[in-house]
């Protein structure tokens, strides 16, 4: 999208069920974890940029070896600064032993991630800090080994206070008051309690306290901890953990807020953010990847066995569609499908909005992730091209003085209008030329504009719409076209994320700051911005399942098509020469695209938990203060 928002962190979990000398002996290199873990990465590099992290856990070792690594990084390219430590690791042990690689006891006793268990994490920060201790996994150590437990996920929780407070009353000391804390000391709570509780029973049947650990391994149900850990949870959230003793778990939201993907064999256990990693690093097919049910966790015992089990109640489903538009990676069939889909549905507004004057249209698309509803969208003007066509021949209409010749040669102009120049943006500094040097963060291809024409421009979503005005919209006006027509596969956006995405202020969308204008221009913006603030302000002492968007009632009295044009008037501004519309995925047309991911909370308001609603309420609160601050 042409105003960056960040990406969504990405996990990446290996349970290998299989000993590393069969990986070996089978694939030729007892590396075959790292490296896929590797691979797995890179390939959902998209979703994480402030830091990558790794953990690992080997299973069967003796007691004084170690058996639990991690390594994380926030360096500007953290994947690759946290294999380089890995593979220094493997280089310092080959030089104690030179034939470590074909040794493979020697191998896992001395390489740090030489093990069975391995949870990686791709970072994007959704708001402020990016310091190293914010990397995940997180790390909760213990002697014993089925208290360690190693944390990473995809989330944010509406709920952080209240939650943190529970853990007070526990009698704990939480270093931090953040969602990763909270989440990773509610499990370790009631993990302690079920091991201690499994411990004392064993101690009455005559189990020594050595002979205690591999029957709390067995007896551990990993289900009833997630279950009652996770009982307060509001939010979005995919949880990846690994367990000292060589236990694995991956939980996901009640609502299947954030993605999760699985691949299982006799051999290996995978799971990703994204199915199309897991197909091309594994080379297996779409069918034989799941997705993880929104409520359950998928757990594996040391053995091997894997259990997927039901942890929460699962609700109305409400996977984020912003998955489908942006976040994942288009080359997930389903996705591309979709992103087609979105594209082909919204060639009818842009149709009225050319008046049907295809000879003098040209269709582009920015930036490059908005190419696939681009396909999608000549898809729908070629058709309409052919039922011209044939309407034409069937009512034998435009058959004289060429004019059929004329129809057969017409073809959807098509031209790579704006060339990103990234090495630009580097450069860029918060100073008072600051707006002149984005200006020219993109080229444009010119000479093939004429002052006659109409010039089409797809987008995935339209948020701040600060690039627009600052920098494409004064590049595209350059080539002088008669008019300008920027498309948005997106609804509009108009309230805050708080399950993950960069979208927490809600006086920085556009469409907010639209709807402001319109009132403003009716004389009615004191008197409903004092009244949303005055219901926002009551809701925030109801129950948390009482709570409103009491937001919705800014953008009732307009319709899409005021918020469109106003938003259009005011990306205009005094500079632009080109007659500029704006047009906006609808609704409706987003989720017969996506059937599947129907969350749009940030489109239609519509949280799917409760905690969502006081968030929005929160936000608006804090742009009535003045206040610049996170709402959750």
């Amino acid at each position: 999208m042409s105003d960056a928002i960040k990406h969504e962190c990405g996990i990446a979990m290996i349970h290998l069920k299989k000993d590393l000398k069969y990986f070996k002996e089978k694939y030729g290199t007892a590396m075959y974890g790292i490296n896929k873990m590797y691979l797995m990465m890179e390939k959902q590099h998209n979703r994480g940029q402030d830091g990558a992290g790794l953990a690992c856990v080997k299973l069967n070792m003796n007691p004084g070896q170690r058996y639990i690594a991690r390594v994380r990084s926030n360096s500007q390219q953290p994947i690759q600064d946290v294999f380089k430590k890995v593979n220094k690791g493997v280089t310092q042990a080959n030089k104690l032993h030179p034939d470590l690689l074909e040794d493979i006891d020697q191998f896992k006793q001395n390489v740090p991630f030489a093990g069975e268990l391995l949870l990686g994490h791709l970072r994007y920060g959704t708001f402020g800090k990016n310091s190293i201790e914010s990397v995940h996994p997180f790390l909760r150590q213990n002697n014993w080994m089925h208290r360690n437990l190693i944390v990473a996920g995809n989330f944010n929780l509406t709920n952080v206070t209240e939650l943190f407070d529970t853990l007070v009353e526990l009698g704990q000391h939480p270093k931090e008051k953040a969602d990763t804390i909270t989440v990773m000391e509610k499990i370790g709570h009631f993990l302690d309690d079920a091991v201690a509780k499994i411990y004392k029973k064993l101690k009455k049947e005559g189990f020594t306290k050595a002979d205690a650990s591999p029957q709390i391994a067995e007896r551990l149900s990993m289900k009833k901890v997630l279950r009652k850990a996770s009982k307060k949870w509001d939010g979005g959230y995919t949880i990846a953990g690994l367990l000292g003793h060589g236990e694995s778990f991956v939980f996901r939201d009640p609502a299947g807020i954030r993605p999760a993907f699985y691949y299982d064999d006799d051999e290996i256990l995978v799971v990703a953010s994204e199915r199309p990693v897991i197909q091309t690093v594994f080379n297996v097919t779409f069918e034989e990847i799941q997705e993880l049910p929104p409520g359950c966790a998928l757990i594996t015992k040391k053995s091997g066995a894997v259990k997927l089990s039901q942890i929460q109640e699962p609700v109305a489903p409400k996977s984020c569609s912003f998955e489908r538009i942006y976040f994942s990676r288009g080359s997930d069939a389903e996705i591309y499908k979709e992103r087609k889909k979105l594209g082909r549905l919204l060639y009818p507004q842009i149709q009225k909005a050319i008046d049907d004057d295809l000879e003098n249209t040209v269709f582009s698309f920015i930036p490059n992730t908005a190419e696939t509803s681009f396909y999608g969208l000549l898809g729908a003007v070629q058709d309409n091209i052919v039922l011209r066509l044939k309407n034409s021949i069937q009512i034998k209409k435009n058959l004289e003085n060429g004019a059929l010749e004329k129809l057969f040669s017409l073809r959807p102009r098509i031209e790579k209008i704006a060339i990103k120049d990234a090495k630009l943006r580097t450069f860029i500094t918060e100073d008072a030329s600051r707006d002149d040097l984005v200006a020219h963060v993109y080229d444009v291809t010119y000479g093939v504009i004429k002052p006659t024409d109409n010039l089409v421009i797809i987008d995935d979503s339209i948020v701040r719409g600060t690039t627009l005005e600052k920098s494409i919209l004064k590049m595209l006006d350059r080539l002088n076209p008669k008019k300008i027509i920027i498309v948005s596969s997106a609804p509009q956006i108009r309230y805050p994320d708080c399950y993950g995405i960069d979208m927490a202020k809600i006086d920085n969308f556009i469409a907010f700051k639209a709807a402001l204008k319109l009132h403003d221009d009716q004389n009615t913006l004191e008197k409903t911005l004092d009244s949303i603030y005055s219901n926002c302000k009551s809701n925030q002492d109801f129950p948390l399942e009482k709570v409103e968007n009491c937001v919705k009632a800014l953008y009732e009295p307009f319709s899409n098509e005021q918020i469109s044009a106003k938003i259009a008037q005011m990306l205009k501004g005094e500079s632009i020469n080109a007659e500029i519309e704006v047009i906006f995925q609808t609704i409706e047309g987003l989720h017969i695209a996506c059937p599947k991911n129907l969350g749009d909370w940030y489109f239609s308001g519509d949280y799917p938990t409760p905690g969502g609603n006081r968030v929005v309420n929160r936000a608006f609160m804090n742009f009535y203060e003045g206040k610049s601050v996170r709402a959750y």
